[in-house]
């Protein structure tokens, strides 16, 4: 008898331009997930690259943003999501029943120095530590 493969969670990152918070949050939910998870990050009106301080504060810890592209948030990557999370998208983000959503209330990196964007990937990496305990436990 062959058992089916057991479900792996897939959590969409949301924020405006795809450039900073929601790429971190989808970089450390893949590092730290080890495969019990599946992160897609996207943006409501998607800027024209990540940007480079949270590429350079991510590369502090060792994960590297370099190649990742800003994506545009679409009605098909909201309903592949079991967790939707939003970081300032506002009323622009579809809701779909059935799904679980969280608003990460954070500051946005756009135009800040690497001081402030570090103080943001902390925040990011402790949310993203709790959401992976609570539906991917090691």
């Amino acid at each position: 008898m062959t058992r089916a493969a057991p479900h792996v969670p897939t959590v969409l990152f949301v924020c405006v331009h795809n450039a900073g918070r929601s790429q971190m949050a989808a970089a450390f939910l893949a590092h730290k997930g080890g495969g019990r998870v599946r992160p897609l990050s996207a943006g409501s009106a998607p800027g024209p690259r990540v940007n480079p301080a949270a590429v350079a504060a991510m590369a502090e810890r060792g994960i590297s943003l370099e190649g990742a592209v800003p994506k545009r948030l679409t009605e098909v990557g909201v309903r592949e999501a079991d967790v939707v999370v939003t970081m300032g998208c506002g009323d622009v983000c579809p809701f779909f029943p059935g799904k679980t959503y969280e608003d990460w209330a954070l500051a946005d990196p756009a135009g800040q120095g690497l001081e402030t964007v570090r103080g943001i990937r902390d925040e990011i990496e402790r949310r993203v530590d709790a959401l992976l305990a609570r539906i991917a436990p090691a």
